[in-house]
């Protein structure tokens, strides 16, 4: 049974670029073109699709958007994202959104062929590129936590206090300690944390759930 396909970019002539290697594949059947999110999410709507190959950077509303609403409206249909670039942050989100896979524009209609056909069957395919963006990310989140861990209990307090915009006499004050020992505190968590002055303590404290925005 062939694999019924979508392809979304807002470049005519990539979509023909790539529809003709995908026609010739013999096990995809491309039903619909659509050049921007809106009209991609109505024919989802209409159309029994399987899979949409998804351009993040459309005008106007984001491939990344137009995928979030596409798979409320349908979560069987399976989405293979398609960017010019492997970013962290557009990989992760695009994966947020319910992407099953991600293939960069540079990587051939080979490789957009194996993609297509692993989501098809459930899997997640994720180009190279992308891949070492999701490890990234998540090293990167590993390490967070791992900052969180290493204060203590009174260090945290102090942070919460500076986020909060608490002098250290006033942090001092509260927690019923000497203000020199605040001083100690503030610079002993902003080493551990590698961080070097209150904006960007304050900004870990919100990140990290410690403070609010």
């Amino acid at each position: 049974m062939s694999i019924r396909l979508m392809l979304v970019d807002d470049h005519k002539m990539l979509r023909e670029a790539l529809r003709a290697p995908l026609e010739r594949a013999g096990d995809i059947e491309v039903v619909a073109e659509a050049d921007d999110g809106p009209a991609a999410i109505e024919l989802a709507r209409s159309l029994a699709l399987d899979v949409i190959v998804m351009d993040i950077g459309l005008a106007g509303m984001s491939g990344i958007e137009a995928t979030r609403r596409i798979l409320a409206q349908n979560p069987t249909i399976k989405v293979l994202a398609l960017s010019t670039f492997a970013d962290r942050r557009m990989v992760m989100q695009m994966l947020q959104a319910g992407a099953r896979g991600y293939v960069v524009k540079s990587a051939g209609s080979e490789e957009l062929l194996r993609g297509i056909r692993a989501v098809a069957q459930g899997e997640t395919y994720l180009y190279a590129e992308a891949a070492e963006a999701v490890v990234d990310s998540l090293r990167r989140n590993s390490l967070k936590g791992h900052q969180s861990e290493v204060l203590g209990r009174r260090e945290r307090e102090v942070l919460q206090l500076l986020a909060s915009g608490r002098s250290s006499s006033q942090i001092a004050e509260a927690l019923g300690i000497a203000t020199g020992t605040v001083e100690v505190h503030r610079r002993n968590i902003m080493r551990k944390l590698d961080l070097h002055n209150v904006a960007d303590l304050t900004r870990y404290a919100i990140r990290e759930g410690l403070a609010s925005a």
